[in-house]
């Protein structure tokens, strides 16, 4: 029998990551320190948190909210307009995957808007 962990591998397609939230762009959704499942290789629907990274800078990922789906990319920002680096600053990102729980300190989902 498999176990839950396995399954959900087999179902997304890819590994969840455990990913640590740094500063405050995301709050009051997630805060400095939050640790956060991102699902990478599942479909992202407009208004839900999701792990993303921008071309200009290739080795950084982010835990954004995707909010506009188009040609070029997803356009993603921070829930705190004014203390996150996004699309407003960097363009188009490209999302991998759709954050969808919360495992530390106050595990629980993570909702779209």
């Amino acid at each position: 029998m498999r176990t839950a962990r396995e399954l959900l591998i087999t179902l997304v397609g890819r590994r969840p990551r455990r990913v640590l939230v740094r500063g405050p762009s995301m709050a009051p959704t997630l805060r400095d320190g939050d640790v956060v499942l991102a699902l990478p290789g599942t479909r992202v629907r407009p208004g839900e948190v999701a792990l993303v990274r921008w071309s200009s800078r290739p080795g950084q990922l982010s835990v954004k909210r995707a909010a506009l789906e188009d040609t070029d990319g997803w356009f993603a920002v921070g829930d705190a307009p004014g203390s996150s680096t996004d699309s407003r600053t960097l363009g188009p990102a490209e999302v991998l995957g759709p954050v969808r729980w919360r495992l530390w300190p106050h595990p629980g989902r993570v909702r779209a808007r």
